[in-house]
């Protein structure tokens, strides 16, 4: 599969995922905890499939070194990364357990596990 392919993929993934979301919210109620889970759960893959474009564009971009090629799955972990970081500080906010020093710790986290896999390349 390209890098042109895979991009426009993970955008028509975007646009049902947010889709997906937006119909979740819309119909589905957030007394149980099953319904805390899907709804990060679907915002997780839609903020996923929405970022790791984004990464690959700006990489592509601005990154663009002899060592260092952007593709899409650096992107796609890069898009991760960060979709993790949202996810987890929304959950914390959600259980009303977020501080600055635990979204610090979660930046940091992500930005060692980045840099751990560019170097293992």
């Amino acid at each position: 599969m390209t890098n042109r392919t895979a991009l426009y993929l993970l955008l028509l993934l975007a646009l049902l995922a947010w889709g997906g979301l937006l119909l979740f919210t819309r119909f589905v109620p957030p007394d149980s905890t099953l319904a805390f889970v899907i709804f990060f759960l679907i915002l997780g893959i839609a903020l996923t499939c929405t970022l790791a474009p984004l990464a690959y564009a700006f990489s592509a971009r601005f990154l663009t070194v002899r060592q260092y090629r952007p593709n899409v799955r650096h992107a796609l972990r890069q898009g991760a990364l960060l979709a993790l970081c949202v996810v987890l500080n929304l959950l914390l906010r959600a259980l009303h357990s977020w501080n600055i020093f635990a979204a610090i710790v979660i930046l940091v986290a992500a930005v060692v596990i980045e840099v751990l896999s560019l170097a293992r390349k």
